[in-house]
């Protein structure tokens, strides 16, 4: 038995050390042999018409011939030509490189005039900066090449993101290049502890990925377990940051959303500084940030750059729509069908006037206009503005008065869809969660009336309960609770009374500003603004 388990082992570690040792393998190292790199290159990338080759003769003495490749659109050819091949074809320029001055070295330090040079010993590594943008510099007589930062492809400018609108505060937003919106973030944080770490995800896509933290405010183990969770990512392509999402979410069969996306910097620079971790992906203006509370969806950037009495109104009817939008169908339906007694005789005469003549039951007819409703929102959401906005006018007017005048669906009905859609425009972060809650209620609500909603409620209240992101409650401060975070959740208090970082995301290192057990306002009274 004994043998049998030492055989097993064997094969077992023979499994797992074979793909590293074909890993090197592939790795085929650069010749000193200027005509092999150049056949090799044209092999592998000579086939696209995006791929540009030049040769050039370098004026040394004796001259030296150097082959260039980059790639047409990724690079800023501009560029190339002018501190690249320019320097390179420079008819009256003669170096004698005597000592340990190497042509390399005369080259990469005397005659480029670029910021970004580097070496390659592999061909992997040269096609893969390649494509990446970069383009390489091959000398005769050297088994390294030189990279030379080029890129430069046309891209969106910065500008107010459509998804998230604000009206004071900062109107910029995310493009999809990853530098620029990395560098978005240091002009809102100029702190050398801010850090970038980068890694490619992705087989065939190889996909720059960054993740952006505060050392020494972001937690550690959370930071450690975002790198390990993205390096286990094992797939051919990553096209968007809601890849990402779905393969490092904590419980990806869940309807709630357990980490958070935007397209606003100082939206996502707001939640580093809170001790979060931002993942930025190249080709998206969405960046993801980790750990994400319940909270968060009812909470707006603009809630901090207002006085904090309008803010604290405005989370409260957020609050109240997300109520609204889920459980007003199913609470029409239940006191239609059950319980008549909730309503006030008059009002309830006007409503059954207005069923007589459907000749659908209520929750058909709910069930319906609910379809209708989502067909006709996203197909506002998928046409072209113009065309899209037209839809929507015509699908809420004409549609809802021509049903009604036609019998099919009573006023009431409308009015409530109607209230549903206008509450749900006011959460769009759980859109998805709400809808889902929302037909789950309505089910339940046609089955057994208010008790059947009490138990979807309480169903779903439950399974919030069991949510974590990264380790961290997802119902905190309120669930557990979590008293200092109250200051900052469904109420926003003064900004010199928020004096902590969320404790449930940083877990240690959570003071913010002032001293504990002092008041922070100059204005305070003693006994104010204490933790």
């Amino acid at each position: 038995m004994l043998k049998k388990f030492r055989i097993a082992k064997k094969i077992q570690s023979y499994k797992t050390s074979k793909p590293q040792e074909n890993k090197t393998l592939n790795k085929i190292k650069i010749e000193k042999h200027l005509a092999k790199n150049s056949d090799h290159l044209k092999n592998v990338l000579g086939k696209s018409a995006d791929v540009k080759f030049r040769e050039i003769e370098v004026y040394f003495d004796p001259p030296i011939k150097v082959f260039v490749c980059f790639l047409d659109g990724l690079a800023n050819e501009e560029y190339i030509n002018l501190h690249i091949i320019k320097p390179l074809m420079e008819p009256n320029f003669t170096i004698n490189y005597p000592g340990n001055d190497d042509c390399l070295t005369v080259v990469k330090n005397r005659i480029l005039s670029t910021s970004s040079i580097n070496e390659a010993n592999t061909m992997e590594d040269v096609i893969e900066q390649i494509l990446s943008g970069q383009t390489v510099i091959f000398i005769d007589g050297y088994d390294s090449a030189l990279l030379i930062g080029t890129q430069g492809f046309e891209s969106r400018n910065v500008e107010q993101p459509d998804t998230e609108s604000s009206v004071r505060g900062s109107r910029e937003g995310f493009n999809e290049v990853l530098k620029v919106n990395t560098s978005l973030i240091r002009r809102k944080i100029n702190n050398p502890n801010l850090l970038f770490e980068s890694m490619k995800i992705g087989k065939e896509t190889k996909t720059n990925v960054r993740i952006g933290y505060i050392d020494g405010i972001a937690n550690p183990k959370i930071v450690e377990e975002v790198k390990q969770r993205l390096t286990r990512i094992d797939t051919d392509m990553i096209l968007e940051s809601g890849y990402i999402e779905q393969y490092i979410e904590d419980h990806p069969y869940s309807i709630f959303p357990t980490i958070a996306n935007s397209e606003k910097p100082d939206k996502v620079a707001a939640k580093i500084l809170e001790g979060r971790i931002a993942i930025f992906c190249d080709g998206t203006p969405f960046v993801l940030t980790v750990p994400h509370l319940f909270v968060e969806t009812l909470q707006v950037a603009e809630d901090y750059y207002s006085r904090p009495y309008l803010a604290s109104l405005m989370r409260l009817l957020r609050i109240l729509a997300l109520f609204l939008t889920v459980a007003t169908p199913a609470l029409f339906v239940a006191v239609a069908t059950y319980h008549h007694e909730m309503v006030p005789s008059l009002l309830l005469t006007t409503m059954a006037a207005a069923e007589e003549k459907v000749p659908f039951p209520v929750f058909i007819e709910a069930v319906l206009m609910s379809v209708v409703f989502e067909l006709l929102r996203e197909a506002g959401v998928r046409m072209p503005r113009p065309v899209g906005s037209a839809i929507s006018i015509v699908g809420a007017l004409v549609i809802g008065e021509a049903a009604v005048t036609a019998g099919l669906v009573s006023a009431p009905m409308v009015i409530v869809v109607a209230l549903t859609a206008i509450t749900g425009f006011v959460v769009t972060a759980l859109n998805d969660a709400v809808i889902l809650s929302r037909f789950l209620l309505l089910f339940l609500a046609a089955a057994l009336g208010f008790y059947g909603i009490l138990m979807g409620t309480l169903l779903i209240l439950g399974h919030m309960c069991s949510l974590r992101s990264f380790g961290t409650p997802y119902l905190a401060p309120i669930g557990p609770i979590i008293f200092e975070g109250w200051k900052d959740s469904i109420l926003r208090f003064p900004l010199w009374k928020l004096k902590v970082r969320p404790i449930s995301v940083v877990w240690k290192n959570s003071q913010r500003q002032g001293q504990k057990n002092k008041p922070n306002h100059p204005n305070a009274n003693k006994g104010e603004g204490q933790s």
